[in-house]
């Protein structure tokens, strides 16, 4: 039997929004409130928070997901330097995913900080 690792060759977002990271929970939180609440969870990789938003699965993504090529419909972001696992506000419970060991997450992370209207540096 042969075994191939085969990384996915393109990634493409449709929108990106990004917020100031406090406009950032306070949007999470009253959207999973508006969901009936409960944690919220988060990404975070390379001083970046975000939130992917895919398409519903349909044949269309499919026969591009075995191309190799992923489709996110928006990803929203917000610049966070520091790594916190947990944050509490009055608003909402905020879990952050680590997903450094992720490359594809790593790149994107990247590419949202080079994009992102707030960087400073």
């Amino acid at each position: 039997m042969e075994i191939i690792i085969e990384p996915w060759k393109k990634l493409v977002i449709h929108e990106l929004t990004e917020y100031q990271f406090e406009d950032f929970l306070q949007f999470m939180g009253a959207t999973a409130r508006a969901a009936g609440g409960g944690i919220i969870t988060m990404n975070w990789a390379n001083g970046v928070t975000f939130q992917i938003l895919s398409f519903p699965e349909s044949e269309v993504i499919v026969e591009e997901f075995l191309k190799g090529i992923i489709h996110y419909s928006n990803v929203l972001f917000a610049l966070k330097e520091k790594f916190e696992k947990q944050i509490r506000k009055e608003y909402g419970t905020f879990m952050m995913a680590d997903m450094s060991a992720n490359e594809h997450l790593v790149q994107l992370s990247s590419v949202l900080k080079e994009n992102s209207k707030f960087n400073k540096s």
